[in-house]
């Protein structure tokens, strides 16, 4: 009984392992983010990191007190999707009776 015991222990540890295994990191995309001043009584801004250029992210933080600063998690690499890929068209057969 304790080997069973043991063996059940054993596979519950690895599951949980490779159920927790980190997925490998992705880049962001958009290279710019906002950062919003605190207010008028101090306090924690926001910080908005979802735009691809300069100007994007100029015009939202224009009248909020923000100022736009480069996304550090920024690498240049172009991020593919799915939808990205071309789809490979089939050629048809045709049939001559």
């Amino acid at each position: 009984m304790s080997n069973f015991v043991r063996i059940a222990f054993a596979a519950l540890c690895f599951t949980t392992f490779l159920g927790a295994a980190p997925e490998p990191a992705k880049a962001d995309p958009y290279r710019w983010c906002a950062d919003y001043s605190g207010g008028r009584f101090g306090g924690g801004g926001g910080r908005n990191c979802y735009f691809f250029t300069l100007a994007q992210c100029r015009a939202t933080g224009s009248g909020v007190g923000g100022y736009c600063s480069p996304n550090p998690f920024y690498d240049g690499r172009p991020i593919v999707t799915p939808e990205d890929v071309p789809m490979r068209v089939k050629r048809r057969r045709v049939y001559t009776y």
